[in-house]
């Protein structure tokens, strides 16, 4: 089942400089590791050692945030797209 997938501008370089692309998953956790797949380092960026999705990465299914659904293991369809956005701190 192939996803699209939004990828934030500084991510963009590992992604050939692409801002949408595709990948396959049943769950954000199997469509990241679709993406490292496909672009080697993308999940050093989103996850943390532990495989987990880094607290300043903010993951979004259809405008939902991850972290309100199951996190990493909130399921995905056809037709589902997909944002990873780096929180953005400043003051």
């Amino acid at each position: 089942m192939t996803i699209k997938v939004r990828i934030p501008q500084p991510l963009q370089k590992i992604t050939n400089g692409n801002e949408l692309v595709e990948a396959s998953g049943l769950d954000v956790k199997s469509l990241i590791d679709d993406l490292e797949n496909n672009f080697p380092g993308i999940k050093d960026r989103i996850c943390d050692e532990a495989g987990k999705i880094r607290r300043f990465i903010n993951v979004y299914v259809n405008d939902e945030d991850v972290r309100f659904l199951k996190g990493d293991a909130t399921a995905l369809k056809v037709g589902d797209e997909v944002s990873i956005i780096p929180a953005i701190a400043g003051g």
